[in-house]
């Protein structure tokens, strides 16, 4: 069978850990073509060649393709879509705005955010802010499937794929672009870091939020927060982890004043180790935690930053 992968392209640089570990999905369908899209994608195409397990690349470049803008690059997948059996993408912000709309143009549905795959008819997928696992069954002819990617190792490099440039359909006209507004941060990308240290309700202010930053700085770390933390208006919406946030799976996962709602524990819970820093021993985080420290965290963290 063959297999249409969209490819993470931002600012024309491949998304290269979304990406590969995407491929680590879809290779298990069959043949894996990638498509990078975007304004410039032809530097993220050579990248995707090197991804092991991706048989071939088609790039396309054109000014309406950029800027994310979701109409356009559906409308380019579902003019390709005639010679593959499944339509993938990793379940990334873009593309969780870009595939329904491809599964609603070809009239099939969407399985997202499946975290393994059985055949190639049925996936599992987490529901219940991951209390439970659903097994999907689709017998659309064509499958559009988004991957998450904290349950998939990434693909290695040293492929070879062949590249083709391709032309592109005309756009639908459905939106345009006003401009972008981006946080500019030298920390790693959150979704895709090593280290990740996440601050919640218990550090109480924006103010005392700068305790994460300083325990971040000396990890080499992302900074994440809980839903709470970023409604009190502690953190930034870009840092929220948990089931209406992002969801990380870094090697380490440090959360500083965090009880551990469900909802929270379904963006991270993936984590290789977690740590947990928190006064209420009975804080629900210490369940999933492999290292707990019940402490005030006011003292804990100036301590662990001094030793570190």
């Amino acid at each position: 069978m063959a297999v249409l992968l969209l490819s993470e392209v931002t600012d024309g640089k491949l998304a290269m850990d979304a990406t590969a570990k995407a491929v680590t999905a879809a290779r298990q369908l069959g043949d894996v073509t990638a498509l990078c899209c975007g304004t410039h994608a032809a530097a993220a195409g050579e990248s995707a060649a090197t991804i092991d397990g991706v048989s071939r690349v088609l790039v396309a470049e054109d000014a309406s393709l950029g800027h994310r803008l979701a109409e356009s690059t559906a409308a380019l997948i579902v003019s390709l879509a005639g010679d593959y059996e499944h339509i993938v993408a990793p379940a990334t912000t873009d593309a969780k705005n870009v595939m329904p709309r491809v599964a609603a143009l070809l009239d099939v549905m969407i399985i997202s955010d499946a975290s393994r795959v059985i055949d190639g008819d049925t996936f599992e997928r987490p529901i219940y802010a991951g209390n439970a696992v659903q097994t999907v069954r689709s017998k659309d002819a064509k499958k559009v499937i988004t991957f998450r990617t904290s349950t998939f190792e990434a693909a290695s490099d040293g492929g070879a794929a062949s590249l083709q440039t391709i032309n592109v359909p005309e756009t639908p006209g459905l939106s345009s672009w006003v401009e972008d507004k981006v946080a500019a941060s030298d920390r790693p990308e959150l979704t895709s870091a090593g280290v990740v240290v996440s601050g919640g309700r218990g550090v109480g202010s924006k103010e005392d939020f700068a305790l994460i930053d300083r325990l971040a700085n000396k990890l080499g770390a992302a900074v994440g927060a809980s839903r709470a933390a970023v409604d009190s208006g502690y953190a930034s919406n870009d840092w929220q982890v948990g089931q209406t946030g992002k969801v990380v799976a870094p090697a380490l996962y440090v959360a500083v004043g965090i009880s551990g709602a469900i909802q929270h524990l379904a963006g991270m819970k993936d984590s290789k180790i977690i740590v947990a820093i928190n006064k209420d021993e009975e804080a629900p985080i210490f369940q999933v935690a492999d290292f707990g420290l019940v402490a005030d965290l006011f003292e804990a963290v100036p301590e662990l930053i001094e030793k570190l």
